[in-house]
């Protein structure tokens, strides 16, 4: 993937995570756990579970994004994004059968939540997997038979 393609995927996921991270923040912040007396308390603590996974995969997925950016300006060298510390953090999935009392836009939060981590997760693999197929010994070598021809 070339730096231009991958600058312009980051920024608009970049974007797009942060309109839902203010999203989540506008609307768990609002419809707290509280003010749903409908729910049974196992119902009221999944509910709190399934919002700090929300928040989770949009901070794993922002400071990932925010190394990305990074690594775009020169910031962070090839070899250090390839460091665990620069890695997708881990976050749990969502159940479907478990968020389904509750309130659509909740719903909606941490189904597009966990979508949005997805597609940044597979975009991650497909940037490690260029990465390693650069430093292998065989593209080594196609590289130098190319540059002595």
């Amino acid at each position: 993937m070339n730096r231009a393609l991958h600058g312009r995927l980051v920024e608009g996921l970049y974007v797009e995570a942060m309109v839902m991270a203010d999203e989540a923040r506008h609307y768990l912040g609002r419809d707290s756990v509280g003010s749903r007396p409908e729910m049974s308390p196992v119902e009221r603590i999944s509910y709190s579970c399934e919002a700090l996974k929300v928040t989770t995969r949009l901070m794993h997925i922002i400071a990932w994004l925010m190394a990305q950016r990074g690594w775009q300006r020169g910031e962070i060298s090839d070899a250090d994004v390839r460091s665990p510390k620069y890695r997708l953090g881990e976050a749990n999935p969502t159940d479907p059968a478990e968020i389904a009392p509750f309130p659509a836009g909740a719903r909606f939060l941490m189904e597009a939540s966990g979508d949005l981590y997805s597609r940044v997760a597979r975009l991650e693999q497909g940037m490690a997997a260029e990465l390693e197929a650069v430093d292998s010994p065989a593209r080594a070598l196609i590289g130098r038979l190319e540059s002595a021809f």
